[in-house]
C-alpha cells in the first residue's frame, strides 16, 4: 500500500494509537456509506506503526463487541496490516443495516450517534436519527426503535400479573416491545413509565367551555393512564334517581360500557407519531373524546359502523387483546351504540383528517327532555345540531338520527327544498347550513 494514499477524507480516518474515540469513527462510517480506519498512522499521513499491534487489535475487537450497539461485528472487519516495516491495524467498516449505531453507554441520542461530515465524525441531529430509524425499521410507529432506552415497566408488570399473563424478555420480544439486540421499540415506550403521551380531561360547568370545574392530565404508562382516567370518568358519572310509584330507579349519566369502550378505542387507535394529547371534555349534557389522528387510510365512517375495522396500532391492540382489555377488532364502536339503543339520544362521531371525536350524550339530560313534552322531530334535531356545530353532513345526519344513508339523504333534500337548510358542495362531501331566516325550537 502506498503511504501517500493515506489522507483523511469522508471515507478515511487516521489514528496514531488506539483511543476510545475510535468507536465514534466506526459508528459514523456504519451510519453512512462505510469507510476505512487506520490505526498507527498520524493525522498528517505519516506511518508511525504500533508497538504491540496484537494487543491493540484485541482492544479494538473488544470495542467493536462491547462498545457499540446494535452488533456491528458483521460490518466492521479489523486486521493487522503492514506499510513498509511498520505494523498497523486496518478496520474496514461497511454501511450497517440496523442504523443508527450508537455508543453503548449513551443510547440512541445525539451524544451517542455519530455521522460523517467531511473528514470529521460529528453527533447526529435528532432529525437524522429519526430518519435512520425510519429507513431501517419502516414507517410503523410501534416497530420503530425508541430513542429513549432507559425504560421501566412497573405498571405493565402489574397489569400482566393481574391477568396471570407472563411478562419477561421472551414475551416482550414476541409482543414487539423489543427488536434485535433487545432494543426497546416505541411500543415498549408506550407501555413504560417513560411514555411521553398523555390524556387530558376537563369537567365544565354547563354545555360550554367557559367555566372549568376540574381539569387533570394523566401520564405514565398507558396502563396507568387508562386505569386512572376511567376512575376519573366514573367519579364524574353521576347517578340520577327517579321513581315509579314506590320503586326507586337509579340511572347513571353514561353507560359504563360506553365510557370504557370509548376510552380504550381512543387509546388503541390514536396516532402516536404526532404530538398532542387525547382530550376528554365532560359537559353537563355530553362527554367528548377527542383523539389525534383521523381514520386509517382507506377506511370511511360507514365501514366502521358496519363493524369493519383497520387498526392503526396493531401491536398495541394485540397487547390489549391478550390482556382482555378489548374483545376483538371492530366491535368497540358497535358496542358503544348498542348501550344507547333504548334511548332517543345517540352517540355521534365526527371525523377530520387529523381528529377522531366520539360524543356520548348524557342519558339523564336526554331523558329529562324526552319527558318534558313532545319529543323533538328528526328535522328539529338536525337544526339543533347545525346551530351547535355550524353545519351538518349526510354521514353526521345518519349518526345523529340512527337513520340509513337513503333516509338521511331524503330528509336533507326535503329540508333544503323547504328552505330550512342551504346546501354547499356536491355528492357525499356536501355540507348543509341553516338558512338565515329559519326559526325553530332549540
Amino acid at each position: 500500500m502506498s503511504e501517500t494514499a493515506l489522507r483523511e477524507s469522508e471515507a478515511v480516518e487516521l489514528k496514531s494509537v488506539v483511543v476510545d474515540d475510535i468507536k465514534k469513527e466506526i459508528i459514523a462510517f456504519a451510519n453512512g456509506g462505510g469507510g476505512m480506519l487506520y490505526v498507527g498512522v498520524a493525522d498528517n499521513g505519516d506511518v508511525v506503526g504500533l508497538a504491540d499491534a496484537d494487543k491493540d487489535l484485541a482492544d479494538v475487537n473488544n470495542m467493536l463487541r462491547d462498545g457499540i450497539k446494535p452488533d456491528i461485528t458483521l460490518f466492521a472487519q479489523s486486521k493487522i496490516d503492514r506499510i513498509g516495516d511498520k505494523r498497523i491495524i486496518r478496520i474496514d467498516v461497511q454501511s450497517g443495516v440496523e442504523r443508527p449505531y450508537y455508543l453503548t453507554g449513551k443510547g440512541i441520542r445525539p451524544e451517542g450517534v455519530y455521522v460523517r461530515h467531511g473528514a470529521a465524525s460529528v453527533p447526529a441531529t435528532q432529525t437524522a436519527i429519526r430518519r435512520m430509524i425510519r429507513e431501517t425499521d419502516g414507517d410503523s410507529y410501534e416497530k420503530l426503535r425508541s430513542t429513549e432506552q432507559d425504560l421501566t415497566f412497573t405498571s405493565a408488570e402489574a397489569e400482566f400479573s393481574k391477568r396471570n399473563v407472563a411478562f419477561g424478555d421472551s414475551q416482550m420480544a414476541a409482543l414487539g416491545m423489543t427488536s434485535t439486540g433487545k432494543i426497546y421499540t416505541h411500543l415498549a415506550l408506550l407501555l413504560s413509565e417513560q411514555c411521553v403521551h398523555t390524556i387530558k380531561a376537563a369537567v365544565f360547568q354547563d354545555t360550554t367551555q367557559q367555566v372549568f370545574k376540574d381539569r387533570r392530565e394523566f401520564g405514565g404508562s398507558l396502563f396507568k393512564q387508562i386505569n386512572e382516567v376511567y376512575d376519573f370518568l366514573d367519579l364524574n358519572n353521576k347517578t340520577k334517581a327517579t321513581f315509579d310509584k314506590l320503586l326507586r330507579i337509579d340511572k347513571r349519566d353514561y353507560p359504563e360500557t360506553a365510557l370504557r369502550e370509548t376510552l380504550l378505542n381512543a387509546v388503541v387507535h390514536r396516532e402516536y407519531a404526532t404530538s398532542g394529547s387525547i382530550l376528554i371534555k365532560i359537559f353537563s349534557d355530553r362527554v367528548e373524546f377527542i383523539s389525534p389522528g383521523g381514520l386509517v387510510s382507506g377506511i370511511e365512517l360507514d365501514d366502521i359502523m358496519s363493524g369493519y375495522s383497520a387498526c392503526r396500532n396493531t401491536a398495541l391492540s394485540a397487547v390489549f387483546y391478550r390482556l382482555r382489555l378489548i374483545e376483538s377488532y371492530g366491535t368497540g364502536i358497535l358496542k358503544i351504540f348498542e348501550t344507547y339503543k333504548s334511548s332517543s339520544a345517540r352517540p355521534r362521531i365526527e371525523v377530520t383528517p387529523n381528529v377522531f371525536k366520539m360524543i356520548l350524550p348524557n342519558l339523564n339530560t336526554s331523558a329529562a327532555n324526552d319527558f318534558s313534552g313532545t319529543a323533538p322531530t328528526p328535522q328539529e334535531n338536525v337544526l339543533k345540531f347545525v346551530r351547535e356545530h355550524g353545519s351538518i353532513t349526510r354521514k353526521q345526519t345518519e349518526q345523529l338520527l340512527g337513520a340509513s344513508q337513503t333516509a338521511a339523504g331524503v330528509m336533507l333534500r326535503r329540508m333544503t327544498e323547504n328552505g330550512d337548510l342551504t346546501k354547499h358542495g356536491s355528492s357525499r362531501n356536501a355540507r348543509y347550513f341553516q338558512t338565515p331566516a329559519t326559526t325553530s325550537m332549540t
